[in-house]
């Protein structure tokens, strides 16, 4: 799996874990709410400093965004964002 769809699958699943919308993310990040719903499809490319903004309104590390899924890694404990 390449690094743009691991980070669109973790930043979904850690906004729907801490049950925020596109849009209060996008508020809370201050980012578009149309630019959140492209990184979640994959279509863009995020910036490290998007990633990093990403990652303090959802209360995370940026690591946390970038990590691979615990199914895609043997061993590994599953990606929890709570």
């Amino acid at each position: 799996m390449e690094i743009r769809e691991v980070f669109a699958r973790n930043l979904r699943a850690a906004r729907l874990t801490k049950g925020l919308s596109q849009e209060e993310l996008a508020h809370r990040a201050g980012i578009d709410r149309t630019y959140i719903s492209s990184l979640e499809r994959s279509v863009y490319n995020a910036s490290i400093d998007v990633v990093d903004r990403l990652a303090c309104a959802l209360d995370l590390d940026a690591a946390a965004l970038l990590k691979q899924p615990a199914a895609d890694v043997p061993g590994e404990p599953e990606n929890t964002f709570e």
